[in-house]
Parts: C-alpha cells; sequence; structure tokens
C-alpha cells in the first residue's frame, strides 16, 4: 500500500512537470478556469442581491457550499480525468493491456489522465470559500475549519466516485455514458445551493442514492445552525462520501471481472 502511495505521488509530480513544459499553455488554461467559474458564484450573488435571504441562508454562508463543492470537484477532476476519457480504451481495446500489467487497473486508470490545470477552479472555489470564512468569522484553527476540510475530502471521494462509476459502465455500454453528467456536472450545479430549495425527491436522491448533501450542505448547514441534527452527526457526514467511493471501487472490481476482451 505505501509503495502504492509512493508511486502514486511520483507519477503525479512526472505528470505535473510534462504539462509544466508548455508553461505558457498550462498558466492559460488554469486562468480560464479561475475566470470562467466566477460566472457561477456572479449569477448566486445576484439572485442575493434581490431576495438577500434564500431559504435562511445568507450570501455568506452560501459561498462555503459553493467553494466546498467547487474545490472538492475540481480535485476529482484533475485526479480522476482516466476514468471520463476510459470508455475510449474498451471501444479501442487498450484495456487489454492494462489486465497484462502488475499493477491494478483502477491504478492504472487513475493515472494516466491527471490534468492539473484544473487547479484554476480549485483556487477559485478556495477565494470565495476563505470569503465565506472572513464574514463568518471562523478562525483559522477552530472547529468550523476542520469540519470544512473533512467536507472538501468527502466531496473530492463522491465527485471521484461518480468518475470511477461512468467508467465501470463502459464495460457495458459506450453509447449512454452522457447520462452521468447529470450525477456530476450536474451535481456541481445543483450541490452549490441549500438542498431544501429543491422537491423532496429530488433531495431523497442526492442524499441517500448520491449523497452530494451529506458531503457538503449537512456539514456547513449543522456549523450554521440551519438543521437540527446533532452535530457529532453533521460532522461525520462527509465520510459518506469515502464509503461512496469504496463502493464505487467495488463496482469497478465486479466490472473488471465481467469485461470481455475484444480480441485482436
Amino acid at each position: 500500500m505505501a509503495g502504492s502511495l509512493r508511486l502514486y505521488f511520483k507519477l503525479i509530480a512526472v505528470s505535473f512537470k510534462s504539462q509544466m513544459q508548455h508553461r505558457a499553455s498550462f498558466f492559460m488554461l488554469a486562468g480560464a478556469h479561475f475566470i470562467s467559474t466566477f460566472v457561477d458564484i456572479f449569477g448566486i450573488w445576484a439572485l442575493f442581491d434581490r431576495f438577500k435571504v434564500v431559504e435562511g441562508w445568507t450570501f455568506a454562508e452560501m459561498t462555503l457550499i459553493y467553494g466546498i463543492i467547487h474545490m472538492g470537484f475540481a480535485s476529482a477532476e484533475a485526479l480522476s480525468r482516466g476514468f471520463e476519457t476510459f470508455s475510449t480504451l474498451v471501444r479501442n481495446g487498450d484495456f487489454d493491456r492494462l489486465l497484462l500489467r502488475p499493477l491494478g487497473t483502477l491504478f492504472q486508470v487513475a493515472t494516466c489522465g491527471i490534468q492539473m490545470m484544473r487547479v484554476g477552479r480549485f483556487l477559485q472555489g478556495l477565494v470565495i470559500l476563505l470569503w465565506g470564512c472572513s464574514m463568518l468569522q471562523f478562525s483559522l484553527f477552530s472547529t468550523h475549519v476542520l469540519i470544512i476540510l473533512l467536507a472538501i475530502v468527502g466531496t473530492t471521494c463522491l465527485f471521484s466516485g461518480l468518475f470511477i462509476i461512468q467508467a465501470t459502465l463502459s464495460f457495458w455500454t459506450t453509447e449512454t455514458l452522457e447520462i452521468m453528467n447529470i450525477t456530476t456536472y450536474g451535481g456541481v450545479e445543483a450541490g452549490q445551493y441549500p438542498i431544501t430549495i429543491y422537491p423532496s425527491a429530488f433531495r431523497l436522491f442526492f442524499t441517500f442514492a448520491i449523497p452530494l448533501a451529506c458531503v457538503a450542505y449537512y456539514p456547513v448547514a449543522t456549523l450554521l445552525k440551519h438543521e437540527t441534527i446533532p452535530f457529532w452527526i453533521g460532522s461525520l457526514l462527509p465520510l459518506s462520501g469515502v464509503l461512496f467511493l469504496y463502493l464505487a471501487c467495488q463496482l469497478w472490481k465486479f466490472g473488471v471481472s465481467r469485461y470481455q476482451s475484444t480480441g485482436s
């Protein structure tokens, strides 16, 4: 396990170094991600500028959820790009080569498409999150920040799990994978608002089927006393993202066991 982790971080470093060979392109792409995602926060600001409060939430409180969602998604997107393009490997028969190598297929796919330019979205989410913490007067050394950090980790695991599930579906079909964008990119759009603004069926789906609300909304809502659930439960709910990632990895293993080689 320790050896795999060392190799993983080494491959990340190699990928970053290779992308920095074209520094102008890297910084322009990172800058584009940073600037383009500000459109979302401007839209949210305009909403709160008009109505001041939405479902009892102020704009400063909303920025905590926004920052967690975007930082978690950016991290998952940067580290899980290989799963997004995995259907091409299956369609072209290139996945057979991965099966012949000593490393696990999950590890190989995870390290074949690392995109460090996603740091632009991550930094934008960080800026908004820090602004929100400042407005709410959160101390950098407090339980609040610890729970927010745990929420970011849980969100990263959740979206990584969704990318793995999308890739796993390629073992059975490569034609209908766009529907998964509803839960990944659509999840980002939905998750940056309080879950209480949505219909009950939508809330149930993104709480129990895909625990998007558990990794971002409920921890923040517990901190700000917008929900009456016990504090310790709200603090631990981000771990549902870790559990979701574990289940996605088990589904991947099942898909690999059912994979039929394309032959030659």
